[in-house]
């Protein structure tokens, strides 16, 4: 799910910079609150997990591509904010040195999968923290999530951003072919998302790690 450059507006990777900088610093500040010397072993596997897992990744039509994301078991072991700190710091790794999604595209990309996933799989398991499955749906639902956040950011291009005779000038898909693709595609990733979140919560937790 990894946008290149050149798909996204100025107008749009611009701002959400400015959006991506300001939500890292408050969560760096939650960071350093919560931190604690016992948890970065953790921390620091559970991150590696997360970028080996988003650099496996399927092309997709159009140019995106469709992988494993790994932030759920981080949000719900350490909290959105900290989960969305290492997928910043993932797909910044990612995009210098494997070239996997864009410089310009990073500020969009962070927010729908390091964001907006985080914070779904963290809303999600605290809604059915009580359910058998609370941690699968966790990593299922929010893969979901950040898929259907980045087709919408995609799929708007194509009405916002045209040249005088109508063609797209940068992502040129709509809604109606981003969406039902990106959703499709990222099902079968959702379930093996939701049974290695569950399977690796279950793991750190028997280790008596409670985050």
């Amino acid at each position: 799910m990894h946008v290149p450059d050149g798909f996204i507006a100025p107008q749009v990777f611009l701002p959400a910079y400015g959006l991506v900088i300001g939500l890292a610093l408050y969560g760096f500040k939650r960071f350093k609150e919560n931190l604690n010397e016992r948890s970065i072993p953790y921390l620091a596997t559970l991150s590696a997990y997360a970028f080996v897992l988003s650099s496996l990744s399927l092309p997709l039509p159009g140019g995106t591509s469709v992988h494993g994301m790994g932030f759920a078991p981080l949000s719900i072991l350490f909290g959105p904010w900290t989960a969305y700190l290492c997928m910043c710091l993932v797909f910044l790794l990612q995009a210098v040195l494997l070239g996997h999604g864009g410089i310009t595209t990073y500020s969009v990309n962070a927010l729908a999968i390091g964001f907006v996933g985080s914070f779904c799989a963290y809303g999600v398991y605290s809604l059915l923290t009580k359910r058998k499955y609370a941690t699968f749906l966790s990593g299922f639902i929010s893969t979901l999530a950040s898929a259907l956040f980045m087709s919408v950011v995609l799929g708007i291009h194509p009405y916002l951003f045209t040249d005088v005779d109508g063609k797209a000038l940068y992502f040129p898909y709509p809604l109606s072919i981003t969406i039902p693709l990106l959703l499709t595609s990222h099902i079968p990733v959702a379930l093996v998302e939701g049974l290695l979140t569950q399977a690796i919560v279950s793991f750190v937790r028997r280790r008596g790690f409670e985050g």
